[in-house]
């Protein structure tokens, strides 16, 4: 995610801005060589509660950048004087949440429309405070600069004092990028660590002191206010020295293969992530597969002026409200300037008041169709930063940003293994009881008449509902596939893995079953074979010779028996067996003299016929 470069300050400007655009082309080539290491606060100027502003020096030339933790790259457009710089030779084009860079006409719809300008990637060195980089890459626009302007076409331009609200007379030149290295699209195109980011050339080089960095932002048109903001390098804003003491929440992070999307974002209380107007938890159902039941994944970026949250949780803060009225055409609720709401969010098990001047934005000036002065609703419903990647479910911008000192600490991001896990720490800077008074004084003329019955919530049964268009509905069908890719990947890995084993499993038993066959029909034809022979050729075993002087199985002559006989023996055998029994009557006497019929063994013969030598013989004598 890019962030949505400031949001309201534009709406002054044009009927309805969110922000601005920046595509841009990138070179360099050269590895930081130098850096001068001290801790250092750095002054931030607020423009309308609108816009973030820090100076830096490239090359010798100041530039005033917007300070955006939602991106990791560095930017600057110079409108006069250049700086002394590296043209380094590597085309890139930058884009943020509203879109990507298109062509030379900036389209007119939230997100839809696009604007690009050139630009070329150098080197030079790099100043913030006391801290200086030399060789550090940046993004270098000479052409001009786009405003991202939803409902209005602009043109891009060869030199931005021809575009009448062009950055500079807005009061900035530039983006200074606070997030990780994984999301620099500088670092990505260009080779080993000459695409580093500023925060990673510094904190590489710095290696004694602590890889973090704090802001503070400050509230214009708050009468207690007491503070101005800041942005800190590796220390604590004095004063606030208590964030230390603060819950580390760690960073929820993305897929590897995702990096390019890893933000600043951490997960909710469970149940109690957002407390409505009316005192109860909000509660709609994250869009992010890895997120336990209950919580939500917010990304903490200060380049939203308004703070994007789900449709249904804008719904819940501002759709009860008498009077309320959505704005389709930019896309927010409008309500009555006098409206007390008091929202909070919870980290951490401690809940974050957000200060009802801050819910209820009366910085731009907006009207209703009548002409009449309203407010916004500075909790927008999520559409062209909506996460297709199910990574997020909100952006707490400036408008929650300004209730909370916020650290941000690098670990491995800027350490490698031997850090820690990144982590966010807030410290509330919000009193509920003083911010109730600071809306009395600034929004009711010091009368306290929060509890009259036009301020009254309407019942939750009268909420109005935002409506949701075409190309929402089809981003969150979108999102519903895209988020889930890993479980989809894996199921169909699974699927497949199962349908092959399946297959290989078929094949086995289909060639198991071909098998039992093919010996089923090869052992009945067998069977068939010998159930074709003669009885006369089946076997039995031999007997014990028989009393009688008789062997069975031959008959006299050697001739073949033809009723019961089972075995036969040519006359060479029947003349052999003669003479191991004493002659030829012995064998014989196994056989009828007159019909030559062959005889039963044993018992089935007359005593007279029966063999009584010495000793019974199997077959023949020895």
């Amino acid at each position: 995610m890019r962030s949505l470069l400031p949001l309201a300050l534009l709406l002054t400007i044009f009927d309805a801005t969110y922000g601005i655009r920046v595509p841009f082309e990138v070179r360099t080539d050269v590895p930081p060589t130098h850096l001068a290491r001290r801790a250092i606060d750095i002054g931030v100027k607020n423009i309308g509660n609108a816009q973030y502003i820090g100076n830096v020096t490239l090359g010798g030339v100041p530039a005033r950048v917007l300070l955006d933790t939602g991106s990791s790259d560095l930017w600057v457009s110079f409108p006069d004087a250049q700086p002394s710089s590296t043209d380094l030779g590597e085309a890139i084009t930058l884009s943020y949440a509203v879109g990507a860079a298109t062509g030379e006409q900036l389209l007119d719809h939230l997100g839809k429309k696009s604007h690009e300008n050139a630009g070329n990637a150098h080197s030079t060195t790099v100043e913030i405070g006391d801290y200086k980089v030399d060789n550090q890459a940046f993004r270098k626009s000479f052409v001009g600069f786009v405003v991202f302007a939803p409902h209005y076409s602009s043109v891009l331009v060869g030199n931005t004092s021809t575009f009448s609200s062009n950055i500079h007379t807005q009061g900035y030149d530039g983006l200074l990028g606070l997030g990780p290295n994984k999301g620099s699209v500088i670092y990505k195109k260009l080779d080993g660590h000459t695409g580093d980011t500023t925060l990673t050339h510094i904190f590489q080089q710095n290696t004694n002191a602590d890889a973090y960095i704090t802001f503070l932002l400050d509230r214009k048109n708050g009468p207690t206010q007491s503070f101005t903001g800041h942005l800190t390098i590796s220390e604590v804003t004095p004063g606030f020295e208590n964030i230390t003491s603060m819950p580390e929440l760690d960073v929820d992070t993305v897929n590897k293969l995702l990096g390019s999307d890893q933000h600043w974002q951490a997960l909710t209380d469970k149940n109690t992530g957002i407390i409505g107007p009316d005192g109860n938890p909000i509660s709609v159902s994250s869009i992010v597969p890895s997120a336990p039941d209950g919580t939500y994944v917010a990304v903490f970026d200060s380049g939203f002026t308004f703070s994007q949250v789900p449709r249904d949780v804008s719904d819940a803060i501002y759709g009860r409200v008498q009077g309320a009225v959505y704005d389709e055409k930019n896309e927010y609720w409008t309500v009555p300037c006098g409206q007390y709401l008091n929202i909070s969010l919870g980290f951490g098990g401690r809940q974050y008041p957000v200060h009802p001047l801050d819910t209820v934005d009366d910085n731009f000036a907006a009207k209703d169709a009548n002409g009449n002065r309203v407010c916004i609703g500075a909790f927008q419903p999520i559409t062209s930063a909506f996460s297709l990647l199910g990574h997020y479910d909100m952006i707490l911008g400036m408008s929650f940003l300004r209730n909370a000192y916020t650290l941000l600490n690098f670990g491995t991001w800027a350490n490698g293994a031997s850090g820690e896990h990144p982590f966010i720490q807030l410290s509330s800077v919000t009193d509920s009881a003083q911010a109730r008074k600071d809306f009395i004084t600034t929004r009711l003329g010091g009368t306290d008449t929060i509890s009259d019955p036009k301020w009254a919530l309407l019942p939750a049964d009268q909420m109005q509902k935002s409506p949701v268009s075409a190309e929402e509905k089809k981003k969150k069908y979108q999102e519903l596939v895209l988020s889930r890719w890993p479980y989809i990947l894996v199921g169909c890995l699974i699927a497949v893995l199962l349908i092959v084993g399946f297959c290989i499993w078929r094949c086995c038993c289909s060639a198991k079953a071909k098998a039992r066959k093919a010996a089923k029909k090869r052992k009945s034809k067998v069977g068939q074979l010998f159930s074709t022979e003669p009885a006369s050729t089946a076997y039995l075993p031999l007997e014990a010779p028989h009393k009688g002087g008789h062997s069975p199985g031959f008959s006299p002559g050697g001739q073949h028996g033809h009723s019961n006989s089972q075995f036969s023996l040519p006359s060479q055998h029947h003349d052999h067996a003669s003479q191991h029994y004493g002659g030829g009557g012995a064998a014989s006497d196994y056989y009828n003299s007159s019909g030559g019929e062959q005889k039963h063994f044993d018992n089935q013969y007359p005593p007279s016929q029966q063999y009584h030598g010495a000793a019974p013989h199997h077959g023949y004598a020895q």
